[in-house]
Parts: C-alpha cells; structure tokens; sequence
C-alpha cells in the first residue's frame, strides 16, 4: 500500500512547473520596458523613416543606471502628436509607463550610476571580451 502512495505523492507535490518561479522585481519590469522601448523606436525608424513626425522625435537609445534618463523621457512624451502613425502613439504609451514606474512605483530601486546626457543621444554598442586567454 505504501509503495503505491509515493509516486502518487510525488505526482501531486511536483504539480505543474510554474511559467515564473518568481514575480517580476520593479527593476527587472524597468529595465525590460527600457529595452522594450528601445527596440521599438527602432524598428519604428526603419519603418517609418520618410514620416515628417516620426523623423523629429527626439531618439530614443535608454539606460536606466544614467540619471538624464527621465528628462529624456519627459521630453519623448511632449513631442508633438503624430497622427498619421499610430505607432508613435502606442510607444508614447510604453515611454510614459516607464517614466511613471521610474518616478513613482520605483523611485527607491533605481541607482544612477552615470549622468552624462549626451550617452544617451546614441547607442551603446554591445561588445563581449573575454578575459586573457579565453576564446
């Protein structure tokens, strides 16, 4: 009788593996809309590069370590409106998410590392090195 307990006990202790093991932290929901962003105005460049109000929108390349990033922020949600391209709306949307999580919600998790202004003006090129000897 006892045998044939176990692996029904497992079967119910083990349950379905969860999507999540834990719920997102407030600086991981940043830098994931940062990204989320970046990636997005992007691809909207390489969409939509000849739209008058799509070519005047100030850039948009995120840290969230740089302190000039919520002037940044601010300044992407008060350009003017785009009527024509209903994707500068929909990210204007995910800008202003991310700046109230940043200015509210998270206010206490960020930690500025950087404030130059100008870092944020052009991306970051991403390169891996790998110590000496290494390959």
């Amino acid at each position: 009788m006892r045998s044939r307990l176990l692996p029904v006990l497992l079967l119910l202790l083990a349950g379905p593996p969860a999507a999540q093991p834990a719920p997102p932290t407030c600086y991981s929901r940043m830098l994931s809309l940062s990204r989320e962003v970046t990636g997005d105005f992007q691809s909207l460049q390489a969409v939509e590069p000849s739209e008058p109000c799509v070519r005047y929108l100030p850039t948009l390349y995120l840290d969230i370590h740089n302190y000039c990033v919520l002037a940044k922020l601010r300044d992407f949600v008060a350009s003017p409106q785009c009527w024509k391209v209903a994707q500068v709306d929909a990210l204007k949307d995910k800008v202003r998410k991310l700046y109230i999580i940043m200015n509210s919600f998270c206010r206490r998790d960020l930690v500025f590392l950087s404030d130059d202004c100008n870092a944020l003006e052009y991306p970051i090129p991403v390169t891996t090195v790998l110590p000496d000897g290494q390959r």
